[in-house]
């Protein structure tokens, strides 16, 4: 496996927005295939933080923009990373996105689908498997606590920030919103003009993504704890180095919750 130092895709633009470009130092860029004889179809980044801590974005290609705050929470919280770029099955079109591996889980399907249209293949099951092993491997034995950022684009959730969690009780659930909350409100002082997203966290909220599929067969069965956030577009496109300052701080802080240490 080759190691090298990697620039993220639009490291650039983010460092116009937030505190300064993100380089990904000691990184270990993996290729991943499905199949001796094929070619990768996509890689894993990582580095090592934290014992136990990982943050991650399993579709930091196809939920734009999610790779590079993930790059800026690991950075900014001192947090083990992986990064997966690529995994596509079938190209973006007009009419919408295309078929891709789903990475954290073992299938694949296209994004804004419901899960009863994904399919489990032996590809799927490689990819994942990778990933997870990447997880694992940075965490540096038990993952303890595992934060993952995805990007959805549905109209239902345009004005919030969804958190699916496991191993976290409603009373539990309120101190993480309450939290979040007060960093998020904190950032926006300084930027009038940024939309007020409402956060929901589960089990203390009703979601539209529950990350059911994850909790059920995917990465979400291994971490004691994990907090699973779906970004609407705004939040990772013109208001990105806002709300990547506050979910860099609010990683950081949950971490030292009672029930996250």
């Amino acid at each position: 496996m080759m190691m090298w130092t990697r620039i993220l895709p639009g490291a650039r633009r983010l460092a116009s927005v937030a505190a300064g470009p993100l380089i990904l130092w000691g990184c270990a860029a993996q290729p991943v295939s499905v199949g001796t004889e094929a070619p990768a179809l996509g890689h894993f980044t990582a580095r090592p933080g934290r014992p136990g801590l990982v943050v991650a974005a399993p579709h930091g290609t196809s939920d734009v923009n999610t790779g590079e705050i993930v790059a800026e929470i690991a950075r900014h919280s001192g947090f083990a990373m992986v990064i997966a770029t690529g995994f596509a099955l079938g190209a973006d079109t007009r009419e919408g996105p295309g078929r891709r591996y789903q990475v954290n889980r073992p299938v694949e399907g296209v994004p804004g689908h419901p899960p009863g249209e994904e399919r489990a293949t032996e590809g799927a099951r490689r990819v994942y498997d990778a990933y997870e092993a990447r997880v694992r491997e940075v965490a540096q034995g038990a993952v303890r606590f595992y934060v993952e950022v995805h990007g959805n684009n549905h109209r239902d959730a345009a004005a919030r920030i969804e958190i699916a969690t496991v191993g976290v009780d409603r009373e539990l659930a309120l101190r993480v919103k309450a939290l979040a909350e007060l960093i998020r409100d904190a950032h926006l002082r300084g930027h009038a003009e940024a939309p007020r997203l409402a956060i929901l966290v589960e089990p203390a909220d009703t979601l539209r993504y529950n990350a059911s599929g994850a909790k059920r067969e995917g990465i979400l069965r291994v971490p004691a704890r994990a907090l699973h956030i779906e970004l609407p577009k705004v939040a990772r496109t013109e208001w990105r180095g806002v709300y990547t300052a506050v979910l860099a701080e609010f990683v950081a802080e949950a971490a030292t919750l009672p029930g996250f240490r």
